[in-house]
C-alpha cells in the first residue's frame, strides 16, 4: 500500500484511475439498466405503476440527497475509506435488489443502494483532482468522461441482452447479480492500489446541515419524479417550495455553523468561489438535457417505432462510438477552455436539430435514419462530458475536491431528474394533443433550449471578472497546440 501525499505523483495512478472509473462505470449502468427490465420486473413481482416507478426515481433521490454528504467525508477520513465502504455497500446492495422477493422489498434495496452509490462516486472525482498534474488531468476527466457515457448505453445494450437470454432463469435479477463478481474483483483491487491519502481532516460531522440536505433535495426532487403520477396537484408544488426554500437557506446555514468553529457540510469558501458557482449553473444547464434526451430517444423508439430493447441500443452504437470518440480528443487536446466547450454544444443542437427534422420529414423513421444525427449528439456530448468537470474543478483547492465532487454530483443529478419531468411533461403533453411524432419534435425544442442556457452559462463563466480566473479556465493554447490544432498528448 503506498503513501501518498497531494504534490507527490503516484507511479500506479492510471491503474488507480481504472479502479475508480470501472466502479463509476457500474454505478452509471445501474442508473440505465432498470429501465430495460422494468416489464420483467413488473410482471414477476407483480408490482404497481407507482412501486415500477419508485424503483427508479428512488435510486436518483437517495443519491443526489447524499452525495454531497459522502463527499463531505471523504475530506473528513479520506476518499479511500469512504470509496472502500460505498463500493462494498454498493456490491451487497445490488445482490439484496437481486433477490428482493417483492416491490417494496426491490425499492428499499435500491434506496440502500444509492445512498452506498453517493458514498463512492464523490471519491472518484476527488481521487482524479487529487492524484492528476494540470498537465494529465484533462486526459484522467475525459476516461472519466468515457466511462459517464458508455454506461448509459452499455446499460441498455446489456440490460436487453441479460433479460433476454434469461441466464438460469434469473431473468431481470442478472442485471443486479453480475455486480457480484465485478464489484468483489474491484475491492481487492481498490485494496491494493488506492493510495492512503495522510491529509484528511477528521472532524464531526454536521447532522443538522444533512437533514436539511436531505428533506431538501427529497421534496424538490421527489415531486419532480412522481409528478405525472399523480396529475400534479398542489400539495406537490407545495413540496417543492418548501423544498427549494430549505436548499436556499442551506448555505446561511454553512456560514453560521463555520463561524460559531463547527465543521459545514460545504465549506463556505466553496459557495463564495465564483468560478465553481458558475459552472455548477452551466452543469445544471447541460445535464438537464442528458438522461431526458435517452429517456425521450428510447420512448419514441420503443412505443412509436416499435423496436425492441435489443434493437434500440443497436441504434446507440455509432452515438457510443461517437461519443468516445470525442472524449478521447478531449482528453487530448490541452487546454481547450470554454470556447471547446461551447462549440461542442453547438454539435449536440445540430444532432437534436438533424433529428427534429428527420421526424417533420420522414413519417415513419426508420433505424438508420436516427443514427446519422445521433452520432452528432453524441460527439458534442462526448467532448463536453470530458472537460466540463474538469473545468469546473479547476479552481478548487484539493482540500476541498471531496466536497466540490459531491456538490457538482448533486447538481448533475438534480438537473437530471429536473430534466426527465420537464421533458417528460411536454412530451406527453403534446402526444396527448397530437401525434407522438409531433410530441418527439417538441421535446427535442426543449432540449435545444437547455443547450442554449448551457451555452450562456459557459460564456458568464468566461466572462469572470478575475483575469487569473479567466486564464484558469480558458488559457491560450502554447504554440506547439497552434500547430497541431489543439492536440497534444497528456503526460
Amino acid at each position: 500500500m503506498e503513501q501518498t501525499s497531494v504534490g507527490v505523483l503516484n507511479p500506479r495512478r492510471w491503474l488507480v484511475l481504472a479502479v475508480v472509473v470501472a466502479a463509476q462505470f457500474m454505478y452509471v449502468v445501474d442508473t440505465f439498466i432498470v429501465n430495460v427490465a422494468i416489464p420483467s420486473i413488473r410482471t414477476d413481482l407483480d408490482a404497481s405503476t407507482a412501486q415500477i416507478e419508485s424503483v427508479i426515481a428512488i435510486y436518483q433521490i437517495a443519491y443526489a440527497s447524499m452525495v454531497i454528504t459522502g463527499g463531505r467525508l471523504g475530506d473528513m477520513y479520506g476518499p479511500r475509506r469512504l470509496f472502500l465502504i460505498g463500493l462494498v455497500g454498493f456490491v451487497a446492495t445490488s445482490l439484496a435488489c437481486g433477490f428482493a422477493p417483492t416491490g417494496t422489498a426491490l425499492i428499499l434495496a435500491r434506496l440502500a443502494q444509492g445512498l452506498t452509490a453517493a458514498l463512492m462516486a464523490p471519491q472518484v472525482l476527488a481521487t482524479i483532482h487529487s492524484l492528476f498534474p494540470d498537465a494529465a488531468r484533462s486526459r484522467a476527466f475525459a476516461i472519466f468522461g468515457i466511462a459517464l457515457g458508455l454506461g448509459g448505453a452499455v446499460g441498455f445494450i446489456v440490460g436487453g441482452w441479460l433479460v433476454t437470454l434469461n441466464l438460469v432463469g434469473l431473468g431481470w435479477r442478472s442485471i443486479f447479480f453480475v455486480n457480484g463478481p465485478i464489484g468483489a474483483l474491484l475491492v481487492f483491487a481498490a485494496l491494493w492500489l488506492l493510495p492512503v491519502q495522510t491529509q484528511h481532516k477528521p472532524a464531526r460531522l454536521d447532522l443538522v446541515s444533512v437533514l436539511v440536505l436531505f428533506a431538501g433535495l427529497t421534496l424538490l426532487v421527489g415531486p419532480l419524479a412522481f409528478g405525472r403520477e399523480f396529475r400534479w396537484p398542489l400539495w406537490l408544488f407545495v413540496m417543492m417550495a418548501l423544498g427549494a426554500a430549505l436548499l436556499a437557506f442551506l448555505p446561511r446555514l454553512q456560514h453560521l455553523i463555520a463561524r460559531r468553529g463547527g465543521a459545514p457540510l460545504i465549506e463556505p469558501a466553496l459557495l463564495a468561489d465564483r468560478a465553481f458557482v458558475r459552472g455548477l449553473v452551466a452543469t445544471m444547464c447541460f445535464f438537464l438535457g442528458n438522461i431526458s434526451f435517452y429517456f425521450l430517444v428510447t420512448l419514441f423508439m420503443q412505443t412509436a417505432m416499435g423496436l425492441s430493447a435489443l434493437d434500440t441500443g443497436f441504434v446507440m452504437v455509432p452515438l457510443t462510438l461517437a461519443f468516445v470518440v470525442a472524449a478521447r480528443r478531449a482528453g487530448r487536446a490541452q487546454a481547450n477552455g470554454i470556447s471547446a466547450l461551447i462549440k461542442s454544444c453547438a454539435v449536440q443542437a445540430s444532432g437534436l436539430a438533424s433529428l427534429g427534422a428527420i421526424a417533420e420529414v420522414v413519417n415513419t423513421p426508420s433505424m438508420f435514419d436516427l443514427m446519422v444525427p445521433l452520432t452528432f449528439f453524441g460527439y458534442g456530448q462526448g467532448f463536453v462530458m470530458a472537460q466540463l468537470f474538469s473545468t469546473v474543478l479547476r479552481t478548487v483547492a484539493h482540500s476541498r475536491a471531496g466536497s466540490a465532487s459531491g456538490v457538482l454530483a448533486t447538481t448533475q443529478q438534480v438537473a437530471n431528474a429536473t430534466g426527465v419531468a420537464i421533458v417528460g411533461a411536454v412530451y406527453f403533453g403534446a402526444e396527448a394533443a397530437h401525434s407522438q411524432r409531433i410530441a418527439l419534435i417538441a421535446a427535442l425544442i426543449t432540449l435545444i433550449v437547455a443547450l442554449a442556457l448551457c451555452v450562456a452559462a459557459l460564456e458568464w463563466l468566461r466572462r469572470s471578472k478575475s483575469p487569473a480566473e479567466v486564464r484558469r479556465l480558458d488559457p491560450p493554447l502554447r504554440a506547439g497546440q497552434r500547430a497541431s490544432g489543439g492536440a497534444g498528448a497528456a503526460s
